[in-house]
């Protein structure tokens, strides 16, 4: 049962006033032994966004992405289950499968050990002669994955709470989207100069889009919502979808919205490195890789209600949406490799936070409350 009542407000507060509370450290987004150490206690023991059911439909299809983990191939397996491997051979360790596509199964390219779809090893050429060698043994290793309304997420820790219990109240707020029943149409990649904390950061204010997306959406406001499990919650308030800009026309409203989610489009992010955003007729997703402490990789995608693609005129209508995400997107990483450069400066310094920076604070502690005391003392004292 929650616990935590939907009542949005203008903002939600935690820790000193407004004013009193400082931005984090440069070092925060500058230190590689913070980089590691996020990578560690945060990125290998936590849920991330890797794809939608609907990008593997059919037993074979595959899809090949890279995480801070490594390199991971999502397959739908010949029972139809979907399923996650390290995309890694069991001999010697190279990639098998690149990009997307389909297979009837999974082939190294390096000494032809060949896999079912289910990770099974079916041939190794050579290892007939090896003694005591068990085929049984050196299956491809799987990765935890669970699926929330046609999304799919990964975890690299098998004691890791389920995905439900981590979502905590998201779905009650967003359930009337009907998110499994869309379909993605979308996507690009995106390499940023910038430290992965700066992307979510940066896409859960309103404060800098009269400025940075002056020439696009232009200036927003917002109200924050109080949740229960590891994520946090803006909404963006409009009366209209969001997703395209000025007068072009949008698709209808998506029926059944509740009314909350008729006043505007949320933004999300399920911690760490996972933003949905959801408008009245569409989502999209930001699913950031991070790659280095100062560089990252940013995945966009985006998805409508499966029947708006049975439209005659729909990919006319659609192209816009897709013209927005791209547009406002590059605009973000522009600034945020101007605000990475300035963290590099020896006279950078932590800055005052205003009301409107409340969930920049929020993922703030949430990261610095899963790392060690001791790297914290000595890395942002």
């Amino acid at each position: 049962m929650n616990t935590v009542p939907f009542e949005p407000k203008p903002y939600h507060w935690s820790g000193p006033p407004p004013g009193e509370a400082m931005s984090a450290p440069p070092r925060f987004y500058t230190d590689p032994a913070i980089f590691e150490a996020e990578k560690t206690h945060i990125h290998l023991k936590t849920w991330f966004f890797a794809g939608r059911v609907d990008e593997i439909p059919a037993a074979g299809d595959y899809k090949s992405i890279e995480t801070v983990g490594g390199p991971v191939l999502l397959v739908r397996d010949e029972k139809g289950v979907p399923r996650a491997f390290a995309n890694v051979c069991r001999h010697r360790s190279s990639t098998l499968l690149d990009g997307c596509g389909h297979a009837r199964s999974i082939l190294c390219p390096y000494h032809a050990w060949s896999y079912r779809l289910d990770g099974a090893l079916m041939g190794a050429p050579g290892m007939n002669d090896a003694p005591n060698f068990e085929k049984s043994k050196f299956g491809l290793t799987p990765i935890r994955l669970e699926v929330w309304d046609g999304a799919i997420f990964l975890n690299y820790d098998t004691a890791a709470p389920d995905l439900r219990s981590y979502l905590g109240n998201m779905p009650d707020l967003l359930g009337s989207h009907r998110m499994g029943d869309m379909v993605k149409v979308w996507d690009i990649q995106i390499e940023i100069g910038a430290n992965w904390k700066l992307v979510l950061e940066n896409a859960m204010e309103t404060y800098h889009t009269g400025m940075v997306h002056s020439e696009t959406i232009g200036a927003q406001r917002s109200i924050s919502f109080p949740t229960q499990g590891e994520w946090h919650c803006i909404q963006v308030l409009s009366d209209r979808s969001i997703a395209v800009l000025g007068d072009t026309e949008a698709f209808p409203m998506i029926e059944g919205l509740s009314e909350q989610a008729g006043k505007g489009a949320f933004f999300t992010v399920i911690e760490p490195t996972t933003q949905f955003a959801f408008a009245q007729d569409c989502m999209w997703w930001l699913a950031v890789r991070p790659l280095a402490v100062d560089r990252s990789l940013l995945s966009i995608g985006g998805a409508f209600p499966r029947h708006f693609l049975d439209l005659p005129d729909f990919e006319r209508r659609a192209a816009p949406y897709f013209s927005r995400w791209e547009a406002v997107a590059k605009e973000d990483v522009g600034i945020l490799e101007k605000q990475q450069a300035g963290l590099s400066s020896a006279l950078a310094r932590p800055g005052p936070l205003c009301w409107r920076d409340d969930k920049v604070l929020a993922l703030n502690q949430w990261i610095r409350s899963r790392l060690p005391s001791d790297i914290l003392d000595e890395v942002i004292a």
